[in-house]
């Protein structure tokens, strides 16, 4: 049995439990949701599995949710007159912490109607970061460089082939002792299970497993980029409305997440484009559906480049549990990675190279940028390795194996 390992949403579940009646964590399957959810419960119930819970149900459904706060409700959507029932005694009890719901699908129809406004804070996991698995060594908080912190020199301890084996291996807890080969085929087992299984989960609609294998192909192909459905229609040779529906359904179980284009005021008249970046939940999904090896990567570097991308977009988003926005102007300019933080605005240009040249190319885009934004603006590299530090511009450098909250 693998001990628990730390994860950057402990401190925020806490933090959602000591201000909010009850709190909703969602995420992917496998991505630790109920494990980290244990560690603040004093009482469970796993609503999928527990045949007392169907009885409990017909009698009263506050009986399933009756037991020490905070209590566990692990995949409540499978009874979704709970989401009702918790809101109800919320107001009663009028007391913070007293329910962890966990889910592995988009919160339905019950939970649109009626939003928990008020009632429920909400969590959202992820696969793990490298900081999680022990990968980065945490020595450029995301929190302090948007406070105005600099960066000191420090020299990365991850080379491009064991960067490329992290991408293949994926953060599900369950690979962290598993060989590289192991981890793989479990990602691929995973893939197929979506296709499936989980797909179905959302509304209980059959749909085609082969279709949804080639749309989670082609999102693969253009992860990181802005694919249209009509271009995963054309790709697939799957017509725009079964695409639509399929895309819909990987977005509620966790599965496919676009990646918003910035919508604030710019300084500049020049028109945003609106377009989203496509992303899966994990980019090691995307090498386990297309079955790219570490080793392929390296022989197609401008593929492991939009990999990488793809790989930074979901370290920021798990780090900062922020959103991640991207932006480009009509004009050609945009940056890869927009983070809204508490003191400013996180511009990030993600660079699997490090050379002085890739760097240099990469800070004239940021200032270009920062111009245009409005607010304070600090303007970030990511890099796949070498050296992390501040330039004489302003502009940081960090690898990304030494990033933390």
């Amino acid at each position: 049995m693998i001990d628990y390992v730390d994860r950057v949403a402990d401190e925020i579940l806490a933090d959602a439990l000591s201000r909010a009646g009850a709190v909703l964590v969602e995420g992917p399957k496998g991505c630790g949701k109920t494990e980290t959810a244990r560690q603040a419960a004093k009482s469970e119930v796993r609503v999928d599995v527990d045949p007392r819970v169907e009885i409990a149900m017909g009698i009263d459904p506050a009986l399933v949710l009756d037991g020490d706060t905070p209590r566990l409700v692990d995949e409540w959507q499978v009874q979704p007159l709970l989401w009702d029932t918790a809101r109800h005694l919320v107001d009663d009890r009028q007391e913070k912490g007293q329910f962890i719901f966990t889910g592995s699908t988009a919160s339905g129809e019950q939970a649109a109607r009626h939003s928990g406004a008020g009632r429920f804070a909400r969590v959202r996991m992820r696969t793990m970061t490298l900081f999680e698995t022990g990968d980065s060594t945490g020595t450029v908080s995301l929190q302090n460089l948007a406070a105005g912190e600099e960066i000191r020199a420090v020299e990365s301890s991850m080379n491009i082939s064991t960067l490329f084996e992290r991408m293949c291996r994926g953060g599900w807890p369950t690979n962290l002792e598993l060989t590289l080969a192991q981890a793989q085929a479990n990602n691929r087992d995973y893939a197929r299970t979506i296709a499936e299984v989980d797909i179905r989960t959302p509304d209980g609609a059959k749909r085609d497993p082969e279709k949804v294998m080639k749309v989670l192909r082609s999102l693969s192909r253009g992860l990181a980029t802005e694919m249209s459905v009509a271009t995963i229609a054309k790709d697939t040779g799957i017509n725009w409305e079964t695409v639509s529906d399929y895309l819909d359904s990987l977005q509620r179980i966790f599965i496919s997440e676009d990646q918003l284009a910035w919508s604030q005021n710019l300084r500049s008249r020049t028109p945003l484009r609106k377009a989203p970046k496509r992303h899966l939940t994990d980019p090691a999904l995307a090498l386990a559906v297309l079955n790219v090896s570490p080793e392929a990567l390296v022989k197609n570097l401008p593929f492991a480049g939009q990999v990488f991308e793809s790989f930074v977009v979901h370290e920021l988003r798990a780090l900062t549990a922020r959103p991640v926005y991207h932006a480009r102007l009509e004009d050609g300019l945009e940056v890869d990675a927009l983070v809204e933080m508490d003191d400013a605005i996180l511009a990030v240009e993600i660079k699997l190279g490090h050379s002085k040249e890739i760097v240099d190319g990469a800070a004239v885009s940021l200032l270009k940028i920062a111009k245009v934004l409005e607010g304070n603006v600090v303007p970030l590299v990511i890099t796949g390795s070498g050296m992390s530090y501040q330039r004489l511009d302003g502009v940081r450098v960090a690898a990304v194996d030494t990033l933390c909250p």
